[in-house]
């Protein structure tokens, strides 16, 4: 099914730098073949503007994001996703809601760049490292041969890939 468009959410405990991050670099990246999300377990309610910023460097949409709960993917009408990432070590160790669909999913924890302190020029930094290994990782899902992989392989390639 060559046409298809998959689902993805990108789920961290604030939801407002690593996750949204991913979502945006999935949404531009994927060129259609993929519809990201994000969401929090705890969210901040608000998104890092450095996030936005990072994003905007690297050519990608940086409108249109929120801080949200995970509860709202929980609701009717909610996307049934193909996908779900873990992006910080606290969210992964979490219970999360059961997500409809029996989505594949792979934890790719990054340092969270919105801790770092110091420097403007270093915190711009850490998000920048973030957002590179976030990409790195989105580059490998979109050379994946989705169609073609079994649900076993599928998880074992996604959770090598969180190991890049």
């Amino acid at each position: 099914m060559p046409d298809k468009v998959y689902n993805a959410l990108f789920i961290c405990t604030g939801n407002s730098a690593r996750s949204v991050l991913a979502e945006g670099l999935l949404n531009g990246l994927g060129k259609g073949r993929f519809k990201a999300y994000s969401a929090g377990s705890h969210p901040k309610g608000e998104v890092h503007p450095m996030a936005l910023a990072t994003l905007e460097k690297l050519g990608m949409p940086a409108t249109g994001y929120r801080s949200k709960s995970w509860d709202e993917f929980t609701q009717s009408g909610a996307p049934v996703f193909d996908f779900i990432f873990t992006v910080c070590d606290n969210a992964a160790g979490e219970v999360c809601p059961i997500w409809p669909g029996k989505p594949t999913s792979a934890h790719w924890g990054v340092p969270d760049p919105a801790a770092v302190e110091g420097s403007d020029e270093a915190k711009a930094k850490a998000f920048q490292d973030a957002a590179v290994t976030l990409k790195r990782r989105i580059d490998l899902l979109l050379s994946l041969p989705l169609e073609r992989l079994d649900a076993m392989s599928l998880q074992r390639e996604l959770r090598g890939i969180g190991k890049a």
